[in-house]
């Protein structure tokens, strides 16, 4: 439990940093609209790059590409052709968990992601 006499922490979650704006969301420099979505998405390409590599056998075979197609940003996967069963999972369980923490990640950074897996 915090007391009202807390020091303050630069980026803590329970206060107000100076460079938030009315959306709740930092203001790093992202321009809504703008047409390199790898720049707006680091926080998404970064967690889907993470889990593909730890799921993969081949490590090295994964490949993440950004584009923005209107207005959210598309990261597409590429896997080797003996992990592709392996990040999609049965049924896509495991490609619809990687969508939805792909999706958070990328809301950390103020964009709609999405997760196309290429073969």
């Amino acid at each position: 439990m915090s007391d009202v006499h807390d020091d303050y922490v630069d980026g803590d979650i329970n206060t107000i940093d100076e460079n938030d704006n009315d959306d709740g969301f930092a203001n790093d420099g992202y321009i809504d609209g703008g047409a390199d979505g790898g720049a707006r998405a680091v926080t998404a390409k970064a967690t889907l790059e993470f889990i593909a590599t730890s799921l993969a056998d081949d490590p090295s075979a994964v490949s993440v590409q950004v584009n923005e197609r209107q207005g959210k940003v598309v990261l597409s996967l590429q896997v080797g052709p003996d992990d592709m069963g392996r990040v999609i999972g049965r049924r896509g369980r495991t490609a619809q968990a990687i969508r939805s923490l792909v999706a958070a990640a990328g809301a950390r950074d103020g964009v709609t992601a999405t997760v196309d897996i290429v073969d």
